[in-house]
């Protein structure tokens, strides 16, 4: 008679307690795959606007990776990953506690009642508790998003939502930074969505003391930013005209950069390494510099089908060039996250990948560069136009 399949249970109760919003986490540990710094991978539930995803977040000695995935590929997966890298389960829901163990073909499962535990909130968007809800204000005004009556316009509803979420994410970030006055310089700035929606909230909400420059090359966008921030009463926001490689970064203590194009993303994370900033966080856009060396390289040969058709390879840049992007910045002594920022719906281009300063970081500096190494030679990468900047 074959033994009970302990992986299936746990999978089944995994799955009965998603759908009935009963799940509160789901925990791999034990692992012994090929990733050295991987440390454990975190499953919970999220709604959002596709409607209910299994949330993984890898958990990396230095930094996490999170994506939300559909329940055929996320049991799959976890289904892949208990029978061959992780050794261990634990299964939290508001009804009882699993844990899994296994021992080469040998599997244990472990299950206890609880009672009064409650699940977390599984609502992404959170729309009801935005951070900003009062609309009638000048820059919303300025920016397109709300009419002359101060409502939020209905062609501007996703902006509306884009910049809470931006908020949602970037405030708290801003909060653990050690300055009595922090200074927060946007790099690209552009029409300053995000600068002013941030200096509001952290200034008026939050009551937080806060600097915001916006950098941006065009005159007149600078003009009508400055122009918004002083109607809006705003004195700690201002926007400078310049590029990103020329702007004098000393003091810094957060530097962002949401869609600079190419390797202008780069000159960004170079400044705020070279200003020894607190935060540096990046949405990347563009992917050209890594691309056009992969096209023109020798990749190692086993990559042939994943670069053989253009939007392959097009993807394939973007992960070797932000990937290589976290482990410089680790290198330089930030622990890393990367992970989407809002919906592929509104935008294509939505991995943040956030580095705050931890001096833990950077300590493994052979082993994080013979990463850096292998990835540019299995790719047929000659040098990072970032290692260029840092001289590494």
């Amino acid at each position: 008679m074959n033994a009970p399949d302990r992986i299936e249970e746990l999978l089944s109760a995994t799955k009965t307690a998603f759908l009935s919003g009963t799940l509160v986490q789901l925990k791999l540990g034990g692992y012994h795959g090929d990733e050295p710094e991987l440390k454990a991978v975190l499953v919970k539930k999220i709604t959002i606007k596709g409607g209910d995803k299994y949330s993984f977040t890898w958990r990396y000695k230095t930094r996490d990776t999170i994506k939300n995935l559909a329940e055929p590929e996320a049991l799959a997966l976890l289904r892949d990953g208990l029978r061959h890298a992780f050794r261990s389960a634990q299964l939290a829901t508001t009804d009882l506690d699993m844990i899994f163990e296994r021992n080469g073909e040998k599997q244990r499962l472990k299950r206890t009642e609880v009672k009064g535990r409650e699940a977390p909130s599984t609502d992404h968007n959170r729309a009801k508790n935005r951070p900003l809800t009062e609309t009638d204000k000048p820059w919303l005004k300025a920016l397109g998003i709300a009419g002359k009556n101060g409502a939020v316009r209905n062609d501007a509803q996703d902006k509306f939502r884009q910049i809470n979420k931006m908020v949602e994410i970037f405030a708290p970030l801003v909060a653990a930074i050690k300055a009595e006055r922090p200074l927060i310089v946007d790099m690209g700035a552009g029409k300053g969505y995000l600068d002013f929606a941030l200096y509001d909230y952290l200034a008026t909400v939050a009551k937080q003391p806060v600097r915001i420059i916006g950098v941006e090359l065009r005159d007149q966008l600078v003009a009508d930013g400055n122009a918004t921030a002083r109607a809006s009463g705003f004195d700690g926001l201002s926007f400078q005209a310049g590029s990103i490689a020329q702007f004098d970064a000393s003091g810094v203590d957060a530097v962002i950069a949401l869609h600079a194009c190419d390797t202008a993303t780069d000159d960004a994370i170079f400044k705020g390494i070279g200003a020894e900033a607190s935060l540096i966080a990046v949405a990347p856009c563009c992917h050209k510099q890594i691309r056009r060396q992969m096209e023109a390289g020798q990749p190692d040969t086993q990559l042939e089908p994943l670069l053989r058709h253009g939007i392959f390879l097009e993807r394939q840049a973007e992960m070797v060039t932000d990937t290589l992007r976290a482990l410089l910045l680790e290198l330089n002594g930030y622990k890393t996250k990367v992970f989407e920022f809002v919906s592929d719906a509104h935008t294509p281009k939505n991995n943040l990948i956030v580095a705050e300063k931890d001096g833990r970081a950077g300590r493994d500096r052979d082993a994080v560069l013979k990463q850096i190494a292998e990835i540019k030679t299995m790719f047929g990468i000659e040098q990072h136009y970032l290692e260029g900047l840092l001289g590494q």
